[in-house]
Parts: structure tokens; C-alpha cells; sequence
């Protein structure tokens, strides 16, 4: 009878020494650390990529925003295309006030050059009363003219940008212009304020018929950690022109400087990170175009300040 035989070399299983089992723990522990340390470092830099991002965005927005609308200043228009409603006799000698129809007097204000007409009974008239509500304009005419001729507005406003030596004009810290800033016809006031006290850089935007700005609010602020320009540089300066014929300068580049500040200290160095965003020459185009016009004697070019901004101011 065959018996089994054990193998020669047959050995006892057994498990991991602690020696082994204490390696194995000091190797996944300086791995994990690593691993963890490298995910904390990257938690970090994001943070701090976050938080510069946004700091960078929140400017860029701000001054975009200040080089369109200090772009669109002074510029005049109207919402639709505008005929008259009514005919207009000619005069038996000088020139003789008479109020007609129009399709639409919205965006119209009293003192605005309008042309009329075409051809040979092309003329232009100041406004001397504008009525919205019934959509009438009276001023003095020289020539006759037919219903549903046209009715243009021209020219710009050579102080579309409030000048510094205007009373209650734009200053270091407040900038202030209008005109048809949107495009849209519609004419609106503008003001930016400045405010390193509280951290707050405000827009506050009304149409002119509104008769008086609302104060600052929360809703108006477009950048709240605005900090002191470095060297005391002015958040806005301007550079002032003469016009011939005209009582006030225009503003034919302006200078914007806004410095700020991140939301949160930075994760890694633990300090707030700064930046200054400076625009140096932003050309208001409309009110160079009158500017040179009002220049050249062209003073039908050169629409007069609104009565309504002067209570905006």
C-alpha cells in the first residue's frame, strides 16, 4: 500500500510580520501625505485663481462699460424718424414763430437746432417749446413747408461730458456725461461716481425727462473694493478744449484710473492682491465732431446743453 509522502521543502503558511505591516503603514502614510498636501496646494492656487479672476472681471467689466458710454456722450438722436404733421405757411416777412405737429416730439427739448425739410426748403430752426404730450414743436420759420416732410436732428453736444469748469461740471472723483448713451434715441444722464471712502464705484443712469437723479443705492454699485489710486492719481481727468461760439469747453479725452482690490485675502500669501486699471485717452467721438465743427463756424453742429441735465447735476 502506497503512502503519501510530504514534500521535502513544505513550509507552514503564515502572515505579514509586524515589521512588514509597520513598513507597508509608514509607506502608504508618506504617500497619502503627499497626495493630500499636493490636493491642499491645488485647493489653493484655485482659490486664488478664483479670486484674482474676479477681481480682474469686475474692473475690466467697469471700464468697458466707461470707455462705450464716455464713447456715446453728447451724441443726439431720436427714437424713430420724425415728419411733420401739419403744414407751415410762409411768413409775409421775417422769420414768425409757429407751433405744428410732428409724428413724434419725444427726445426733442427746448434750445435743439432741428433741420426741416429738403431741397431748396431745407432750413434749420431752433426749438422755442416742445410738447410731448400733444407732439408739437413751435419755433420761428423762414420758409413754408409741406405735411409729412422730414425732420432731423443734427450736430452733438459739446458738452456731453459735463466739463470740470461748467458749475456743478465733472470732477476727480465724479464723472458725468449724456446723450443717446444706449443707441436707442432715448437721451440719458450719466453719472459715475468714485468712491474710495466706502470701497464703491457707482453708475446711476436716468433719462432727462426725469427731473431729478435718485440717490446712491446698493443696486447702482458696479465695483465694491475700490481702493485709492496710487500717488493720489484722479479717477478721472479731462482734457478741456475751447470752443468758438459756445459758453462752454468740451471735454475731448478723458482719463480713467480705478485701482482695486481682491474680495478675500489671497489662500497662499494671506494679503489682499491689487491691481490699477488705467485708460489714458478715451475719445468722446461725438463731442470732438462738434467741437471741430463749432470750430469751423459750423455752429448748427453745436446742440446746446438741455435745461433738464442743468437739474441733474
Amino acid at each position: 500500500m502506497d503512502r503519501k509522502r510530504k514534500p521535502i521543502n513544505a513550509r507552514p503558511l503564515a502572515g505579514f510580520s509586524l515589521l512588514e505591516v509597520m513598513a507597508a503603514m509608514s509607506i502608504l502614510l508618506i504617500v497619502s501625505g503627499t497626495v493630500v498636501s499636493a490636493m491642499l496646494q491645488m485647493t489653493k492656487v484655485e482659490g486664488s485663481v478664483t479670486n484674482q479672476t474676479e477681481m480682474h472681471s469686475s474692473v475690466r467689466n467697469a471700464t468697458e462699460l466707461l470707455a462705450q458710454e464716455v464713447g456715446q456722450a453728447g451724441r443726439v438722436a431720436v427714437p424713430q424718424p420724425i415728419t411733420l404733421a401739419g403744414n407751415v405757411l410762409a411768413p409775409a416777412g421775417a422769420a414768425a414763430p409757429a407751433t405744428v405737429a410732428v409724428s413724434s416730439a419725444t427726445s426733442l427739448f427746448v434750445g435743439e437746432k432741428i433741420v426741416v425739410d429738403t431741397g431748396g426748403n431745407r432750413e434749420t430752426v431752433t426749438l422755442t417749446a416742445v410738447n410731448p404730450g400733444a407732439n408739437t414743436i413751435t419755433a420761428a420759420f423762414n420758409l413754408a413747408h409741406a405735411t409729412t416732410v422730414p425732420v432731423l436732428v443734427a450736430g452733438s453736444f459739446v458738452s456731453g461730458i459735463v466739463p470740470p469748469s461748467f458749475a456743478s461740471g465733472s470732477t476727480a472723483t465724479k464723472l458725468k456725461l449724456y446723450g443717446d448713451i444706449n443707441g436707442d434715441g432715448i437721451l440719458r444722464y450719466v453719472e459715475y461716481t468714485c468712491d474710495a471712502a466706502t470701497g464703491n464705484f457707482y453708475r446711476n443712469v436716468v433719462p432727462l425727462t426725469a427731473g431729478a437723479k435718485p440717490p446712491l443705492d446698493p443696486s447702482m454699485i458696479l465695483i465694491n473694493n475700490i481702493l485709492p489710486n496710487p500717488g493720489g492719481t484722479p479717477c478721472f481727468s479731462y482734457q478741456e478744449k475751447v470752443v468758438q461760439n459756445s459758453p462752454i469747453n468740451a471735454v475731448v479725452n478723458v482719463g480713467i484710473t480705478l485701482t482695486v482690490q481682491t474680495q478675500y485675502p489671497d489662500p497662499q500669501s494671506h494679503q489682499f492682491v491689487k491691481e490699477s486699471k488705467a485708460l489714458l485717452n478715451v475719445a468722446p467721438r461725438n463731442i470732438f465732431y462738434g467741437w471741430q465743427m463749432g470750430n469751423a463756424g459750423l455752429t448748427d453742429h453745436m446742440q446746446p446743453m438741455p435745461l433738464s441735465v442743468l437739474a441733474l447735476l
